[in-house]
Formats: C-alpha cells, sequence, structure tokens
C-alpha cells in the first residue's frame, strides 16, 4: 500500500513524529543524569514538561482518529503507535522521578551502560517512526532498526541481571538495594517497551508495505 497522505492524513504521522522526538528528548535527559551532567531534579521539571506536552498529542491523537474518516493506518494501529511511545516516556520520567524521590548516589558503570542503551532504543525507534509514512520505499530501514533495538534489549538483559547480582553480592545497604532494584527494574522496562514497539512496528510493515 503506498500512501498518499495530504491534510489529516498526513498530520497523524507528525503527530507520532513529535512525540517520539519528546521521548527521545528525555532518554537523552535521563542519561546526561547518568552521567553526571545533570542534576536529577533539573531532569525530572525537564522531563515532566515533556511528558505532558506527549500527553496532550495522544489526546490529540484520539480526537482526530475519532473525527476523520479516512486514516493513512488502521485505526488501532495508529493508536497502538502512540499508546506504546507513551508508555515508554511515562516510564523514562518514573525512573527520573525514583532517582529524586530516593536522592540515590552516585550510578555503577552498569547502570550507566543501560542509560546509554535506552537512549540508543530510542534513537532507533525515533527513526523508525519518521519512516511510517513511507513504508513501501523505507521498509528495509525500519527492519534494519527493529534488529539493532532486539540486539541491544539482549546486551541490557545481561547488565541487568549482573547489576542486580552484584546489588545482592556486593551492596551492604539494604535501602540502597531497594532503591537501585527499583530503578534498574524501571529501566529494564523501558527498554521491554522498546522490544514492543518494535514487534508493532514489524507487524505494521507486513499490513502495509
Amino acid at each position: 500500500m503506498a500512501f498518499k497522505l495530504k491534510g489529516k492524513e498526513e498530520k497523524f504521522f507528525s503527530i507520532l513524529e513529535n512525540h517520539a522526538a519528546l521521548t527521545y528528548e528525555s532518554a537523552e535527559m535521563m542519561e546526561r543524569v547518568f552521567k553526571g551532567d545533570i542534576s536529577k531534579e533539573e531532569a525530572f521539571l525537564e522531563i515532566d514538561t515533556k511528558e505532558k506536552a506527549a500527553d496532550e498529542l495522544v489526546t490529540e491523537t484520539v480526537e482526530r482518529l475519532r473525527k476523520t474518516f479516512i486514516t493513512p493506518m488502521d485505526r488501532e494501529d495508529i493508536q497502538l503507535l502512540i499508546d506504546q511511545l507513551d508508555t515508554t516516556l511515562d516510564n523514562i520520567k518514573e525512573i527520573m522521578d525514583k532517582m529524586v524521590m530516593y536522592h540515590v548516589g552516585k550510578p555503577s558503570d552498569g547502570a550507566i551502560r543501560m542509560s546509554e542503551i535506552v537512549v540508543k532504543c530510542v534513537k532507533h525507534i525515533n527513526k523508525s517512526i519518521g519512516y511510517m509514512g513511507s513504508l513501501k520505499k523505507d521498509h528495509v530501514k525500519v527492519e534494519g532498526r527493529v534488529h539493532q533495538v532486539l540486539k541491544l534489549e539482549s546486551e541490557a538483559d545481561n547488565i541487568y541481571h549482573e547489576e542486580m547480582a552484584k546489588l545482592f553480592t556486593e551492596c551492604t545497604d539494604p535501602i540502597e538495594i531497594i532503591k537501585w532494584k527499583e530503578i534498574l527494574s524501571a529501566m529494564e522496562d523501558v527498554i521491554d517497551g522498546c522490544e514492543d514497539l518494535v514487534g508493532t512496528f514489524r507487524r505494521v510493515v507486513l499490513k502495509y508495505a
């Protein structure tokens, strides 16, 4: 199916791209916190602002789906994409919320590596969303980015298990164990959510490319 987009139809892809950009910017900001380049508090406020803007895009998507007779994809596919993007951003915000609320100290090298993987995964998703309006031409590019996210998810899974093992064998403060266990689990949720998103990309490619 080749899309000939104009007006209301094209707007759906613009909304998805804007949301994906907000999600990527939030992931980058989170990574900067883990690397000590910005304070937890400052980042949380910035991400909270982006999350509110993203919520408005979700609302706009729902309203447009109700009012638009012809959509460039099935309504449920558009709704699923925006919902999964929004869950990803919500989970990034949750990580920052926990870091601020728990007053955590310096992240471990493994935690920093996981933050880097989050950014890489979200970058691939951001780029893939940009191809949604031209799948006939760009479906191979989408598949390439899907493959990269799956590789990153596997790498993150190994790091996550290593970090959890270190927490319980090397950390002597039970409170710190609880704090970082929750944060690492939240980071794992973000990356698993990225895996879910690229699964949706694959289904969309099969339907429309």
